[in-house]
């Protein structure tokens, strides 16, 4: 087999592929399913059609409709040794879907499993019989009865994602020996742990003696407390402000040093600014302690390339989103399934879990469910507003027992009000604007990009006025951010217009809040941006109704059902029983909609073994239309990132150096960019803006500029 113009024998390569897939699957008890996979993931090579071909062709290793067909052969091996017990047949869709993707069960498509293990093969195999002789393995878990479809699907997943790692990293060992050494050396939890508590012995010394602060130590010394209990559902019910990002990070680690995990997975909501908590726990760990993931790079077919580029998670403390980490557990393309085998033995940590979508609610509620059971992770739900997801007599699909790590929330809450919240009512743009200018210090946070540019466009006038949106690049943003924290520290003017993602893991601290209304969820977030260090008395929040009507779907249904909570608790719309009354109604409301895809039931269709592993993965989505990735190639070390991407044969590390450059914004508007020549694809990959031009330095990427200036084009 030849990758690059190196050689490698196909035992070797089988047998070492093998050996890490068994490595991973042992994580959940699965050693001997991985072993098998990988010793027979390219038997089909053994045939002498595929033989003769590698010397006309350099990319062999990867399926193209005029090449020979290598990957159905083993999964027809593996379905043909046990075609009863079901064990051929998990194997089977994990085999032949190591390129291509976990492929439908039945369909009357010819990429189908079913139609794939009867297909005749017009080849001549030599498969050493050794390799086919194998035991059978046993499911490393007791089926349930009411769970079996849930379960088994999500194993075979686990399992392909611990084929196709082990796939890229044997083929990167060979193709790109330079590249297999770079590879991060493992960091333990305990060093991690040592320098977290340095950390917070440093600040702790050098804080002010608040109310504010002695509370903080106090949920941090609950956190610590709670670590030592078994393995499980934990929820951490804090108010904004009350320090739950460390606090919760010093839980996952000693939790994880008690019970042998290998990572913390830090998940916060899709419109956050993910940089922040990233950069945080850099200045903390370090680097190479670090991966923070977001931004997805894929190509309309994948090769090689794209495979090596794709990312596997293997570093101790991961910092993602509920799109990248939900998407991805129902995923069927070998890049983005990757990493799964790497979720297993870890601590999770879902930030304002209370952001989870309630079309998708149901199938997300069982992937935290199985991750507990099976995989040996323990899992906080983490929030300053906690959702009604636990299991309730009128809500029997809910999660079971959640330890509480606060000693009382209640309690809480009443010890950490630190703003009054008054409903204003409609307000034109031009009337905020006005009251803006009344303030020397205030923050506005709308709901759409497009809003938070009108207010700034209209404020921008005077001085100390900025923006903040998805439509600045990470680095962008945390810079402004650096700007506004200086205004705010020295007394000038800071005004700020921002849409949502400023909302959860920034620590900024201004007198007054606007918020646009929203859901009690997001009201009580933005609460948590005023008057953060109690340094006053009373913040002042204030809620209005914007001139323009409310985007449609899941911004207009929160808003309407806080709109009815407010009436019912004027004089304090974000207490907990207001909160609790938000959710259960707004979860009421969409009784019928908590699987409105019908995931489960897609599921459940595979009570026979012929799971829908592609419709699954197509109709799982936490945005409706996923945003797609434009890079910023304007300062100078991405221009560098570039320039290197262009001419390179191996493309790993690339995504994580670049997504600090890269904006994501609507499908639409990205074809509308790349029609015009706007955007270009390097290496088939990655999009790169040439039109410098359409990216400003206050707002960020202008997707409404149509007309590109071709002296403004990057080559």
């Amino acid at each position: 087999m030849e990758q690059g113009g190196r050689w490698q024998r196909l035992d070797d390569h089988l047998r070492g592929t093998a050996e890490l897939a068994r490595q991973f699957a042992e994580a959940f008890g699965a050693g001997d399913w991985g072993y098998l996979a990988g010793l027979w993931h390219d038997l089909g090579k053994y045939s002498n059609e595929f033989q003769a071909m590698l010397g006309n062709s350099c990319n062999a290793h990867i399926e193209q409709k005029s090449r020979v067909d290598h990957s159905t052969y083993g999964a027809q091996q593996a379905f043909k040794k046990w075609p009863q017990g079901g064990e051929g047949k998990v194997l089977s869709y994990i085999i032949a879907g190591h390129h291509a993707g976990l492929p439908e069960g039945n369909t009357d498509e010819e990429s189908g499993l079913t139609k794939r293990m009867n297909k005749r093969l017009p080849y001549h195999f030599d498969s050493p019989q050794a390799f086919i002789d194998q035991a059978k393995p046993n499911l490393p878990f007791k089926p349930s009865k009411n769970r079996f479809c849930f379960e088994l699907s999500f194993f075979i997943r686990m399992l392909f994602s611990c084929l196709t790692d082990a796939d890229f990293l044997d083929t990167e060992r060979h193709m790109a020996p330079q590249k297999a050494e770079y590879r991060p050396i493992p960091i333990a939890l305990d060093i991690l742990y040592h320098k977290l508590n340095n950390h917070l012995s440093v600040l702790q010394n050098h804080a002010t003696k608040t109310k504010v602060n002695l509370i903080r130590a106090g949920i941090l010394s609950d956190c610590l407390e709670a670590a030592k209990q078994e393995m499980g559902l934990f929820s951490l019910t804090v108010p904004t402000g009350g320090g739950k990002t460390l606090s919760s990070m010093g839980f996952a680690l000693k939790h994880a040093m008690k019970w042998g995990h290998k990572r913390i997975i830090y998940v916060i909501p899709y419109t956050s600014i993910i940089e922040q908590n990233a950069n945080v726990f850099r200045d903390i760990f370090g680097d190479q302690a670090v991966l923070e993931h977001h931004s997805n790079y894929e190509p309309a077919e994948e090769d090689h390339k794209s495979r090596l580029a794709s990312e596997n998670w293997d570093a101790p403390i991961i910092v993602t989103t509920n799109v990248q980490f939900f998407e991805s557990l129902f995923a069927s393309r070998s890049s983005r399934c990757r990493k799964l085998h790497n979720i297993s033995e870890s601590v999770i940590i879902l930030d304002e879990v209370q952001s989870l979508p309630s079309e998708l609610l149901l199938p997300c509620l069982e992937t935290i469910r199985e991750l507990t059971v099976h995989y040996k992770c323990s899992i906080v739900l983490c929030s300053a507003t906690q959702p009604a997801i636990q299991h309730r007599m009128d809500f029997p699909a809910g999660l079971q027992n959640v330890r509480e790590i606060a000693a009382c929330p209640q309690t809480l809450y009443h010890n950490l009000k630190r703003v009054n919240i008054q409903h204003l009512g409609l307000q034109t743009n031009e009337s905020l604007v006005q009251q803006f200018k009344q303030h020397n210090q205030v923050l506005c946070v709308v709901n759409t990009r497009k809003h938070a540019k009108t207010l700034f466009q209209l404020l921008s006038c005077n001085s100390g006025v900025f923006h903040l949106s998805a439509s600045m690049y990470p680095l962008h943003r945390s810079r402004i951010l650096e700007k506004i924290k200086e205004c705010l520290n020295e007394k000038r003017p800071c005004r700020v217009i921002s849409t949502q993602l400023v909302e959860a893991g920034v620590d900024i601290d201004f007198p007054i809040v606007y918020r646009a209304i929203a859901g009690l969820d997001s009201i009580a977030q933005a609460a948590g941006r005023c008057n953060r260090e109690g340094l006053l008395q009373y913040g002042h929040v204030f809620v209005f109704e914007p001139e323009d009507q409310l985007p449609p779907g899941y911004f207009r249904q929160t808003a309407q059902t806080a709109e009815g909570i407010i009436r019912r608790f004027p004089q304090d719309m974000l207490s907990l029983e207001a909160i609790e009354e938000y959710f259960k109604e707004y979860f009421w409301m969409q009784a019928e909609r908590l699987d409105k895809e019908d995931i489960l039931g897609l599921i459940k269709q595979g009570a026979n073994g012929d799971f829908p592993f592609r419709t699954i993965a197509e109709k799982f989505k936490l945005i409706s239309e996923e945003n797609k990735p434009v890079i910023i190639p304007i300062e100078k070390e991405a221009q560098e990132l570039v320039k290197q991407m262009r001419g390179a044969d191996s493309l790993r590390g690339f995504s994580r150096k670049l997504q600090k450059y890269t904006v994501q914004i609507n499908p639409y508007h990205w074809g509308k960019l790349f029609e015009a020549g706007s955007i270009e694809i390097i290496q088939g990959i990655f999009p790169v803006l040439r039109d410098i031009h359409l990216y400003d330095d206050n707002i960020g990427l202008d997707t409404e500029y149509r007309n590109p200036n071709p002296e403004s084009l990057i080559g």
